[in-house]
């Protein structure tokens, strides 16, 4: 539960912060982190699939 409180805040933070980034910048980072995470859901799926099958 704290976990989700502080990751919360941390939304905030960083929601307010875009608020005053150019678009530009907004749209990159953006990119940029849904890419990472596309990656990790790939790795945690293919390594759930290795792991499982043992």
């Amino acid at each position: 539960m704290l976990f989700l409180v502080a990751a919360l805040l941390l939304f905030g933070v960083v929601l307010g912060t875009v608020a005053h980034a150019p678009f530009a910048f907004t749209l990159v980072a953006g990119v940029v982190i849904a890419a990472w995470l596309g990656i990790f859901a790939l790795r945690e799926r293919n390594g759930r699939r290795r792991s499982s099958a043992h």
